[in-house]
């Protein structure tokens, strides 16, 4: 299969280009160093060029390494033909802890700049104490103003081209436009074809703000997955009328609902059937077919908070009141 060229949707003020797919590097265990590293440069060579991760996924020296070798391969000409995601851990999101943070995953990364950098999840945590899951005396309030602040920092220090923020609900994205001078580009947050995030995604069109969605297909394989989604007889029937995949009609679900999304696979042969949603559409009837017909049921939130009482149903309990 040769290279295929990825849609982008321009982000930021800047209407910097964001590949709508991108490669997301979080598992549950991590992925060996080693695989890692081969399956980025397998997924280079078939065309993608949007990358994702986090401090929290024990996955930036290896992705790093990775596209360092691409680079100097010549699979791609240059670094700007990389489109490179990391985030902002719960403990260092605290006043004089971003730029140290963001500077971090650079040097880790072996990059001078992101081309986004996210707030990952809206809550902090204790300083210096990177346990997952995060254990519930271990929580603090984020200071949203002096955090927000400094993820402007690094954009204007130029350590990253665009900035956003990761599991935002609607109330805590309306509270950081409020204080904003550089609004978030990206809100990346659980979106698939059950849980479908109708109110935020209207909230992110209307402010400008593009919606990435990671979990598309359920997150098979992590602590937190669901076969919901595969195991969808709306999702598989329209998969047999076109020909397709129940991974592919996910996708390209998100793909028609004007969303990015990060998708993650360690075979080539996913990641090959990853990159084929783009020749082809869902009808109207099909759309609204997963509109109305597939219940909605949340899977990721309640896994990264793990409380006395075991975990929580619904990370809206953090993000609007409890903590």
């Amino acid at each position: 299969m040769s290279a295929m060229t990825v849609p982008s949707l321009a982000i930021g003020s800047d209407h910097h280009l964001m590949p709508v797919l991108g490669f997301g590097t979080a598992a549950s265990p991590p992925p060996e160093p080693l695989l890692l590293k081969q399956t980025v440069l397998d997924a280079i060579k078939l065309g993608y060029r949007h990358f994702d991760t986090s401090p929290r996924y024990l996955t930036e020296e290896p992705l790093g390494e990775a596209l360092a070798e691409a680079v100097s391969l010549g699979l791609v000409g240059s670094r700007s033909e990389l489109f490179v995601t990391s985030k902002l851990w719960c403990a260092d999101a605290h006043g004089g802890l971003v730029v140290p943070a963001i500077q971090r995953s650079l040097k880790n990364l072996k990059l001078d700049y992101l081309d986004l950098y996210l707030i990952h999840w809206p809550v902090s945590s204790k300083p210096g104490k990177y346990k997952f899951p995060i254990e519930e005396d271990d929580f603090l309030p984020m200071d949203y103003e002096a955090v927000w602040s400094e993820m402007e920092e690094c954009k204007r220090l130029g350590l990253a081209k665009c900035i956003g923020v990761s599991n935002f609900s609607c109330k805590k994205l309306e509270h950081i436009l409020s204080i904003a001078t550089i609004p978030p580009s990206v809100n990346q947050v659980e979106m698939s074809p059950v849980w479908q995030q109708r109110k935020l995604k209207e909230l992110c069109k209307s402010k400008g703000i593009v919606l990435t969605a990671y979990s598309v297909l359920g997150s098979r394989g992590a602590f937190w997955g669901t076969p919901k989604i595969m195991e969808s007889d709306v999702l598989k029937e329209i998969a047999d009328a076109k020909g397709k995949t129940v991974a592919q009609v996910s996708m390209r679900w998100a793909y028609e609902e004007g969303v990015s999304m990060v998708v993650k696979s360690f075979t080539k042969e996913r990641l090959e059937e990853n990159l084929k949603i783009f020749d082809w559409s869902l009808t109207e009837e099909e759309m609204h077919r997963i509109s109305t017909e597939i219940p909605q049921c949340r899977i990721v939130g309640g896994e990264v908070y793990i409380s006395k009482k075991g975990p929580i149903k619904s990370l809206d309990e953090m993000w609007d009141g409890e903590i």
